[in-house]
């Protein structure tokens, strides 16, 4: 069986399209769960993520991550981490390998809670649904706002879409900067690399997390966005760079 094509246009397609690509969320829509049940399920679909993860993240995708220690310099603060957006399923379980389960948020697309089971019983406890709108965009600004003054981990796939084991990193918006800026906190990378595999024929997965970066307080704002988004994309493309395994393929057209 050969390698699975892909076609694009351009380096922002969203090629890998979900059950529910449409589903919207409504303006009544509370980000984090204010019912008692909801309080009792975040208490256990938290640690029930992080058993997944280490299930999916160690046994099936056979994953190496290097650098974890790196975290460990910021204490007792709340972090943004960015990341390539190269797995379906895995890049939603794969920070809970890395962070606290306690500790986790991921900004994600509305069209994510359309999806059966995860979009009911899973995002609503770990997801920041990106707003469509003026009043869900300052709802997710406060609740970003909350999560990092809590000192928890904040974590962004800039890219937007999934593109399947695709090796090098697209382009993403300098704005997707804002929040490390307005918030003046720290961020890392996580890169996820593909290499020839020793065994089997899907590659070996290799995560590297770097940081951590701060905002340059001495720029203004837009200034201080435009160098940390050149320091998360460098980081990002040289650790890209050691990938030397296609799993898929990936051809521009016209």
């Amino acid at each position: 069986m050969g390698k699975r094509k892909y076609f694009y246009h351009h380096l922002t397609d969203d090629l890998v399209v979900s059950l529910n690509q449409d589903y919207q969320l409504p303006n009544s829509y509370a980000i984090f769960p204010k019912s008692l049940g909801g309080k009792i399920w975040s208490k256990i679909v938290r640690p029930l993520g992080r058993l997944i993860s280490i299930v999916y993240i160690n046994l099936i995708l056979r994953v190496r991550i290097i650098g974890k220690e790196k975290l460990r310099v910021i204490n007792n603060q709340g972090y943004f981490i960015y990341g390539n957006h190269t797995q379906t399923f895995g890049d939603v379980v794969l920070p809970l390998s890395i962070v606290p389960a306690k500790s986790y948020y991921a900004i994600a697309a509305q069209s994510n809670w359309g999806i059966p089971v995860l979009g009911k019983l899973v995002l609503p406890y770990f997801g920041l649904p990106v707003g469509q709108n003026l009043e869900q965009s300052v709802k997710l600004i406060k609740a970003i706002t909350a999560v990092i003054k809590a000192k928890k981990v904040v974590v962004i796939y800039p890219e937007s879409h999934v593109w399947p084991y695709y090796t090098k990193i697209r382009p993403f918006p300098v704005n997707s900067m804002h929040f490390p800026v307005a918030l003046d906190s720290a961020s890392f990378t996580m890169t996820t690399t593909y290499s020839k595999p020793r065994w089997g024929k899907k590659p070996q997965i290799t995560v590297y997390i770097d940081g951590p970066f701060f905002p340059d307080n001495h720029l203004t704002k837009k200034q201080a966005q435009e160098k940390l988004h050149q320091q998360i994309y460098q980081t990002m493309q040289k650790r890209a760079l050691t990938s030397n395994f296609e799993y898929c393929m990936y051809q521009k057209i016209n």
